[in-house]
């Protein structure tokens, strides 16, 4: 139980199942560095990735569509 007053503690890598992979740490970086500096639309993200050569799992270029799957094979 929480002290009264104290917000309660939130671990930000309580859902993983396993260590982020080099692949899931780039795009990781990567989607921080197109919020900061591109935006914040889908079509802002896969503009970014595919600007930045930052491709799909299988080395293609990303739509809309592949962003979606992977965010949801991802968990995100």
């Amino acid at each position: 139980m929480q002290p009264t007053g104290t917000p309660p503690y939130l671990d930000p890598h309580q859902t993983r199942r396993h260590a982020p992979t080099p692949y899931e740490l780039k795009l990781a970086r990567t989607l921080e560095e197109i919020f900061t500096e591109d935006g914040h639309t889908l079509d802002d993200v896969v503009a970014g990735l595919n600007a930045r050569q930052v491709r799909t799992p299988d080395g293609r270029p990303w739509t809309e569509e592949s962003f979606r799957a992977e965010m949801h094979r991802l968990g995100a």
